[in-house]
């Protein structure tokens, strides 16, 4: 009787202690699941972000950007002179391009004021100048004064230069020529030169073989 009264006795005690052993278990296994989370393998915020911060390209410098913008440039501006004598042989080929071209080497005996083209007596140019733009003239530069077409044979050019001659007067001047148009392109200088011979200023046309 007394083995039987032990024997319920402990398996009361098993029954009441085994149920609670898993609570009080899993109780203490909290921090380690916490600790778990904290461990070093685990990633961080700054490890996230490190690699956003690390794949950011470094902005260009200024002078980069400005190298950039000065090739462009220049590549525009060669590209837009090609256009032009693209676009000069389409509308003047050599077969029939005549150009014109005004130059001047004087001193005080001409002040040019307009210079009027004609070719086979059509007027084809006229031009009236800025005091800046006979500056240029007298400084040695040269202005082409007109482009066309013409065809092959002879032709005569007939040049009418106006503006002020000595002692302040008025002076108007021509100079003619007579030339032949071949396959290849014509060129054509006015030229307007002192004469100290003649104290008076001398109009030319050279024809450019």
């Amino acid at each position: 009787m007394i083995h039987r009264l032990s024997f319920r006795l402990a398996a009361t005690a098993a029954l009441v202690i085994g149920p609670f052993a898993p609570v009080a278990f899993a109780a203490e296994a909290k921090p380690a699941t916490v600790v778990a989370a904290a461990s070093p393998t685990a990633p961080t915020a700054a490890a996230v972000k490190a690699p956003a911060a690390a794949s950011a390209a470094p902005a260009p410098d200024a002078a980069t950007l400005d190298g950039r913008v000065q090739d462009v440039k220049s590549d525009v501006i060669k590209l837009n002179r090609d256009l032009l004598v693209l676009e000069e042989e389409l509308l003047f080929p050599a077969s029939t391009q005549v150009a014109l071209f005004v130059s001047m080497d004087v001193g005080k005996m001409f002040e040019l004021d307009s210079v009027q083209i004609k070719l086979d007596d059509k007027v084809v140019s006229s031009y009236l100048y800025t005091p800046l733009e006979v500056q240029a003239l007298h400084r040695g530069g040269v202005q082409r004064l007109y482009l066309g077409n013409l065809k092959t044979g002879e032709h005569e050019l007939v040049a009418y230069f106006t503006g002020k001659g000595p002692h302040d007067r008025d002076y108007k001047r021509g100079a003619t020529v007579k030339f032949d148009k071949g396959t290849d392109p014509k060129y054509i200088e006015l030229r307007i030169k002192d004469s100290q011979a003649k104290l008076q200023p001398e109009f030319d046309v050279k024809v450019w073989q």
